[in-house]
């Protein structure tokens, strides 16, 4: 399945990312589950989770640093509150 592109990208308190995708779906994706080991580790320090950014063409997400999670997991995974 082809995921939306996504607009925004907003950290939030808590490891979580609040996502607009181009549908007008308003969604949350924990990335909590993903902070820990050498790589994502630096996820933790909330001052580099909310360097966040969009890439380019929308279809997904990724860190200063080239951490990313794919654009799937975040669509699949992510809920509405």
């Amino acid at each position: 399945m082809l995921q939306p592109s996504l607009l925004r990208a907003i950290p939030r308190q808590g490891c979580l990312l609040e996502l607009h995708y181009a549908t007008g779906e308003k969604k949350f994706f924990d990335v909590a589950p993903y902070i820990s080991g050498r790589w994502f580790g630096e996820l933790g320090d909330v001052a580099y989770f909310q360097s966040v950014r969009l890439l380019e063409d929308g279809k997904g997400i990724e860190w200063p640093h080239g951490q990313d999670i794919a654009p799937h997991e975040l669509y699949e995974l992510s809920f509405f509150q």
